[in-house]
């Protein structure tokens, strides 16, 4: 079995990416002297450094290298080497200009940025096996190497290209998959619109048509795209395990769900060695310490629970979004600690030192362009303090309440054009539904809708518009065996190559649901419906609205008004031991909390209402013991309630009763026993 753990790394990951080559060898001394002085345990290297490496065809330079991994290593800095495979050099598109990707309107896209590859091209995949090759017979066994970081991000900002080469291997795929052009037509419904093909050399890539495309065939292409683009990370993890035995492969992934959206991360979670993960705050007004939680839990579960590491994150401000605010005082500790509070095994940033070139020099660092006389740098050392003092939660494990189902190809099916309300976004549903857990203080594991989902006693569907005949079984057996199940509307309403499931909608959702959908009924921009439901209780819907018939739930929330005025709104269906609720409207945060506190009741999940709002409390367990990290997002001090009496890591204080929480501020208590 492969490495999990980075090698010989025996603290937590702290660190970023290191970027030598920016600068001249006069400021390496002075990098590592400042890595020992914040307590950096681990630097990324040479993730962008193919250029260097190999400055013309088949001629290699590693002197450089050579020196910034010997003095990491006589530092004490354990090194995350890159495979430099996202950017090519300049003189590999000057040779095979093909290699650069085509979007679906034929447009070629030109060097000089990251990641413009076509990931089908045979001239692209032999060159990145080569440099990959070169650097693990050089650095393989390495004393500074703790793993390998293949490529970087991959998907962002290209993960399909439309060109000839990708459009033959497309058909190889194809067959593949299907075994003959008839099976492919009987997948894409081909019958429709006259789009039948007679051999599987006339099937393209679904690039720009006069109107919409066929939707299945676009589902697959995604499908095809992500393949492909894993295919090259397998070539590159292959040749790492087989030339430096003992050191784990990673690559970065990208999981929030804001921030990349074509990569099949339960797929790629089962590839590499140790999930790793990136993550910027999306400053757009939103609480972003949900979206934070979000993404974090999100990695954790793609690494089934185990744990995993935050390779890149953020100092400060970032340089990307319409408006780049910075960090507020400590908020960069409390996100770091956050993500490791949700299983991360440290904190790694985007970058070491801030760069005075290039695209993202206005992007914050651990060494700002100020230096050491800041308040970001400040930080970072007291960051670096507080991890050395969590050691002992290495190994453990992050404990869920709850389980929210997600899969990356219903949201791109959901995603494709002429659905029946542009307003409704998979996206959304599930950042909704997610900020109504997390406000009731719920930790969440995300789950494939055909996994074991017998550890929660809640589950919540909040966008599954795709759905296999699986999934909808797993999820009857589940509710049968005591389970409470949470499902939001259009969920259900397709099989895997987006074909409408036979018969009434939700399609294999209905005997769990205890009911049918006539119609659904999208509301215009604006509108808005009233739900009436228990005691007079009053919610307030938008977007979506259904005919809802009961076929065995009974109604708990009804339409009061709208097209849909006296049909239900909100159902329970009890069904064996368990009961599965239905939501047919779009809800915000507080009229989920009312469902959900009715469906907590049916999970037997009791409230915790003695925390206060945005105050996160989070537990991780393991041989070593039992930790609860208490995270203050707001402005005042807050209280939280103990087990037990435990040691407060990172002030050394003992604690029992109520834990005090300052404004702003972290507390991990290890308790005893």
């Amino acid at each position: 079995m492969p490495e999990t753990t980075p090698k010989g790394l025996t603290r937590l990951a702290f660190g970023g990416d290191y970027n030598p080559e920016q600068w001249p060898e006069s400021v390496w001394q002075e990098d590592v002297r400042l890595m020992r002085e914040a307590g950096v345990s681990m630097v990324s290297v040479g993730i962008f450094s193919w250029a260097l490496l190999e400055p013309d065809p088949g001629r290699y330079d590693f002197g450089w290298l050579d020196r910034v991994l010997d003095l990491l290593h006589e530092n004490g800095v354990r090194v995350d080497l890159g495979t430099p495979t996202v950017v090519p050099p300049a003189w590999f598109y000057d040779a095979h200009p093909d290699a650069l990707p085509v979007t679906a309107d034929g447009t070629r896209y030109a060097f000089g940025s990251r990641g413009a590859i076509c990931h089908s091209n045979a001239d692209y995949r032999a060159a990145a096996a080569n440099i990959t090759t070169k650097l693990a017979e050089r650095y393989g066994d390495h004393p500074a190497l703790a793993m390998w970081h293949v490529h970087n991000e991959y998907g962002v900002p290209v993960s399909a290209c439309y060109c000839e080469s990708c459009a033959a291997h497309f058909r190889r795929w194809l067959t593949t998959v299907y075994g003959t052009v008839d099976a492919v037509n009987e997948a894409w419904g081909t019958a429709f619109w006259g789009q039948r093909y007679s051999t599987v050399e006339q099937i393209n890539p679904p690039r720009l048509t006069p109107t919409v495309g066929n939707p299945a065939q676009a589902l697959d292409y995604r499908r095809f795209a992500d393949a492909t683009i894993r295919e090259n990370f397998r070539t590159e993890r292959d040749i790492l395990h087989r030339l430096s035995p003992g050191v784990p492969v990673t690559t970065n992934f990208m999981t929030a769900l804001s921030q990349c959206d074509s990569i099949d991360y339960w797929a790629w979670g089962r590839e590499v060695d140790l999930v790793t993960n990136d993550h910027y705050l999306i400053t757009d007004g939103r609480r972003t310490h949900v979206n934070l939680a979000m993404a974090a839990d999100l990695t954790r579960s793609v690494a089934g629970g185990a744990p995993w590491l935050l390779l890149e994150h953020s100092t400060s401000g970032v340089n990307w979004q319409p408006r780049n605010p910075a960090k507020a005082p400590g908020q960069m500790a409390r996100n770091s600690l956050a993500h490791v509070a949700r299983g991360s095994e440290g904190a790694m940033f985007f970058q070491w030192r801030q760069s005075r070139r290039g695209a993202e020099k206005f992007h914050s660092a651990m060494v700002p362009h100020g230096g050491t006389d800041t308040r970001v740098w400040r930080e970072v050392v007291e960051l670096g303090a507080a991890l050395e003092s969590l050691d002992a939660i290495r190994g453990t494990r992050t404990v869920a309440d709850a389980a929210v189902l997600w899969d990356w190809h219903s949201w791109w099916a959901q995603s494709l054009d002429w659905r029946p309300s542009e307003d409704h976004d998979a996206r959304e549903r599930a950042d909704t539904f997610y900020e109504a857990l997390y406000d009731r203080h719920l930790t969440v594991d995300f789950a494939h809708p055909e996994a074991d989902l017998s550890a929660y006693p809640l589950v919540v569907v909040p966008a599954l518009y795709l759905m296999t005949e699986a999934a909808g079984a797993n999820l009857k057996a589940y509710v049968e065996g005591g389970g409470t199940l949470v499902v939001s509307y259009f969920s259900g309403i397709v099989d895997e190559h987006d074909a409408v499931h036979e018969g009434a909608c939700p399609g294999v959702l209905r005997d769990v649901l205890g009911l049918t959908v006539e119609e659904f009924s999208p509301l215009l921009a604006g509108e808005r419906v009233r739900l009436t439901g228990p005691e007079g209780a009053e919610l307030d819907a938008d977007v979506w609205t259904e005919f809802v018939v009961p076929r065995g739930a009974e109604t708990v929330w009804t339409y009061a008004d709208g097209l849909t005025a006296g049909r239900p709104a909100v159902t329970r269906h009890r069904l064996g031991e368990g009961a599965a609720w239905y939501v047919s409207t779009r809800l915000g945060t507080e009229g989920l909390d009312a469902v959900l506190a009715l469906a907590g009741q049916d999970a037997r999940i009791a409230p915790r209402a003695g925390l206060p709002r945005d105050v996160e409390v989070v537990r991780r367990t393991g041989e070593r013991g039992s930790y609860l990290f208490a995270l203050n997002h707001t402005a005042s001090d807050a209280k939280v309630p103990l087990d037990g009496p435990g040691t407060e890591l990172l002030t050394g204080e003992r604690a029992a009763g109520r834990l005090a929480v300052p404004a702003g501020a972290v507390r991990v208590v290890r308790l005893d026993g």
